[in-house]
């Protein structure tokens, strides 16, 4: 079994996530609203143990 490199950098509200290959995505959270760049989606966080996710 390979061992993979995984690796995640924030700058504030920016995160950044980096495999063995280089930048694989970046995402950006400002309060509880978050946005993916691989994905291209949108999520939530509510209230308790509950989350909305565009599909």
């Amino acid at each position: 079994m390979p061992v993979k490199f995984r690796q995640r950098k924030s700058f504030g509200p920016l995160k950044f996530n980096f495999t063995q290959s280089g930048l694989s995505s970046w995402g950006l959270k400002i309060g509880p609203w978050t946005w993916n760049s691989r994905t291209r989606k949108n999520s939530v966080d509510l209230p308790g143990p509950l989350s909305w996710r565009q599909r």
